[in-house]
């Protein structure tokens, strides 16, 4: 992973707004809602079926989340309100677990982006989209992904920030795929 020195998300200023959010310079690929839960909670379980909805653009609401995810108003300014994803890591896991055609759903990552080292803005705020974010913590896979993809997945997306960056929605606005 890069570190956040040569990072292609070069925080810019936004013109106009003296003390704005830097804004990322990403591409967002994929945008991935759910309506529950598969996994939590439920170890010694089977897998629950809520299905992923793939879309081209989502509402984020303020201290809320994205209109039709799971996580949705479940508790106002949790800091799992929304999930950004490397597409690098998808591409990553592909080539480690030798799975060229694993779906980057399958991950349950709601924001598939590009361009940006997530790493960077854990406990910043920014802008993406004209929506405003901030990075509250590192998500950390836990031991579905073993299941899911493939034994070894987990630890492989628990090392350098690759489990993803878990953030606030700080200031509402619609995000679409870019």
């Amino acid at each position: 992973m890069e570190d956040s020195t040569s990072s292609p998300d070069t925080p810019e200023a936004e013109p106009g707004r003296s003390g704005a959010p830097p804004i990322w310079n990403a591409r967002l690929i994929h945008i991935y809602t759910s309506s529950g839960h598969d996994y939590w909670g439920r170890q010694g379980e089977g897998r629950m079926q809520h299905g992923i909805n793939s879309l081209s653009e989502v509402e984020c609401v303020a201290a809320m989340g994205l209109r039709g995810d799971r996580y949705f108003n479940k508790r106002p300014n949790a800091r799992g309100q929304v999930t950004f994803f490397d597409l690098r890591v998808v591409q990553q896991i592909r080539e480690q677990f030798k799975l060229p055609k694993l779906p980057a759903s399958i991950f349950r990552r709601n924001l598939i982006v590009e361009g940006v080292n997530l790493r960077h803005w854990l406990g910043k705020r920014f802008r993406f989209q004209g929506v405003e974010f901030e990075g509250a913590q590192e998500c950390i896979p836990c031991e579905w992904m073993d299941r899911v993809i493939a034994p070894g997945a987990e630890q492989f997306l628990k090392s350098d920030f690759r489990g993803g960056l878990r953030a606030r929605v700080v200031q509402s606005g619609l995000l679409r795929i870019s």
